[in-house]
Order: structure tokens, then sequence, then C-alpha cells
């Protein structure tokens, strides 16, 4: 019976969609005059809102030229909404606003797909200890977090004081490549401050207020209640499980929601670098507020707060302050 029931309803959603919507959207367009996209760009704003909805509309329209357009090169961009206008019998000199509009969205669009492969292409890209921009990108990493600290030499134990987990850091950098690299790099360049404070917090222990009763233990008892335990964390390989976490909502296209209210046009590299200091910092104070016992938790805490970024990022309208402060970063609603 459960299963007749759901084949039924398989069938009316499948006959909604292929018949009685669209026969509701020609019924809509003779009753307004509009078509689906004029009318998407007229009752939304612009930003993630409306990108979004045309976004839809796009990819599960019946007309090739609308599902190709998703994938257009940004060289063609203009002439793909002149066409799609064209089809839609859209006159662009009586409805001049609906090609900037749709344009501007299309760019959106497309961009964030450019963005996800180039992305990628950084992600894919091993370390490589013989190449010497790389060697560079890592020198001046360290540089940046540890001016007054001169490295001894390319292998060495000082890379652990930037959290790194051995003598060489191109062994931390396989799973996101040099992908974790740039964005390391970017969030030390782009708001030392910021960075240098959050790697300075990562090295400190916490020291747990001492119950009354702790006087009375003995030394291997107070070892093992562990009233005193370091929770720092490891700045470098926190910062490339970071880069992970947002590599994810990237691909996923969760991250529209933001790139599609601060770009005004196409998401650049920048838009998802500066995506990654803002994660850093909330990470970092996310972690404080969840008071985690050791760093065994990290997963834990890791997973809530990827979670949350999820839950915010649901709402159309949220999105990370336009301008670029990582010390005033946070999120707004439009």
């Amino acid at each position: 019976m459960k299963h007749f029931l759901r084949v039924v309803t398989q069938f009316f959603v499948f006959l909604y969609c292929k018949c009685l919507w669209r026969g509701l959207k020609f019924v809509i367009r003779k009753v307004t005059g509009r078509c689906e996209l004029q009318r998407i760009c007229h009752n939304n704003k612009p930003g993630a809102r409306r990108t979004l909805k045309i976004e839809s509309s796009l990819r599960y329209s019946k007309n090739e030229l609308c599902q190709s357009a998703l994938s257009a090169h940004p060289d063609r961009v203009e002439k793909t909404i002149d066409d799609i206008m064209t089809l839609k019998k859209v006159n662009p000199d009586t409805n001049p606003q609906l090609g900037i509009s749709l344009q501007a969205s299309l760019f959106q669009i497309v961009g964030y797909r450019s963005l996800v492969s180039e992305v990628e292409k950084l992600r894919r890209e091993p370390y490589d200890c013989e190449n010497p921009d790389h060697e560079e990108m890592l020198m001046k990493l360290w540089k940046t977090l540890r001016p007054d600290s001169p490295l001894t030499g390319r292998i060495s134990k000082q890379w652990c004081e930037i959290g790194f987990q051995g003598n060489d850091p191109k062994t931390d950098f396989r799973g996101m490549g040099l992908l974790g690299l740039h964005n390391l790099l970017y969030f030390a360049e782009h708001d030392k401050a910021t960075a240098l404070q959050v790697l300075h917090d990562s090295l400190q222990p916490k020291h747990r207020s001492i119950p009354k009763e702790a006087s009375k233990m003995s030394k291997a008892e107070w070892e093992q209640k562990n009233f005193d335990k370091a929770i720092g964390y490891s700045f470098a390989i926190v910062g490339i499980n970071i880069t992970d976490l947002a590599y994810s909502l990237l691909v996923s296209g969760a991250l529209k929601t933001h790139l599609y209210n601060v770009a005004p046009e196409m998401p650049s590299l920048s838009h998802f670098q500066q995506t990654f200091c803002y994660l850093m910092q909330e990470f970092h104070r996310f972690w404080i507020e969840e008071d985690p016992c050791d760093i065994m938790e990290f997963n834990r805490v890791r997973s809530k707060f990827h979670r949350r970024v999820l839950r915010q990022l649901k709402n159309p309208d949220m999105a990370l302050c336009p301008h670029f402060a990582a010390s005033d970063l946070h999120l707004v609603n439009l």
C-alpha cells in the first residue's frame, strides 16, 4: 500500500512539473504580460534571491538556449541575454532594465562556475618543493607570521610554531594542495593583525578552574582528572581544514547565497579567500565558545560549526559584509 501511494504521489508530481506548472506559467504570462524571467526581476531585488531564481528558471526551461546559458562563456553573456530576450519576445527598447538585470545575474552564475574550476585547479595542484614559486609562498607565510624569528632551515621544527605537524610543511598540504597555502598566505597578508592574534590564541593553554577537592588529590589523580588542559590547536592544520570546509561549501553550491550577494557580477578567487578569512575567524570564536576538553574534540566542533554556517546560508538574504576587513567581518541581513 505504501509503495502504491508513493508511485501515485510521484506520478502527480511529474504531472504537475511537466504539464500543470507549464500551463500555469502560460496563463500567468497572458494575464500579466510578463514572462517568468521578467516577473523574477520585477519581484526580487538584486542579489542571491533574484539570481538563484533566474538560475533555476534557466536550468529547468524546456528551451535549449536557456539551459545552455548557464554554461555560457563570460565573453558571450551579453549576446546570450539578447538571444533570450528575442526568444521571450521582450522588446529591449521598452524593457531596458530587464537586459541589465539578466546580464548581471548571468555573470554571477557563470562566474561562480568559473570560480569552482579555479579553486578545484588549485586544490589538485600538489605542493612541489622544487618549484621556486611554491617555496617563495611558504617562506612568505613564515615571515609574515613570525617576522622576528628567522627560519634556521627549510626543514625545521620551527614550522610547528605556526601549526604545521612536522619538520616539513609540504606533507600537510596533501589534502588541499596549493589551495591551503594560498588561503593561509592570503589571511596572513590581508588581515595580518587578526591572523597573528588567532595564531597567538591557538598556542595558549586554557587553565580550567580548580575545584576545592583538587587540593586533596594525589598527583596521579590530578593528572587523571586533567583539570589543567592545553586546548589550543595547530593554526596551519586548522587553516587547511577550514579550507576544506570552504571548498565543500563552494562545490555544493551553498556559497552561492553569500557570493551572489557580495559580488555585483562575477565572483572571483579573492571573494573565496575572503570567505576563508571569515570562516577562520568565526571558527576561532566558535572553538572558544564550545570550550572543548582537548583537540580530540576538533571533529565534533568542526561539524557543529559547519552545520551552523549551512543554516545561515539557507537565508537568501544572508551575506558577509561586502567590504573586507576580517576583524570587522560578520554575517549581516541585507
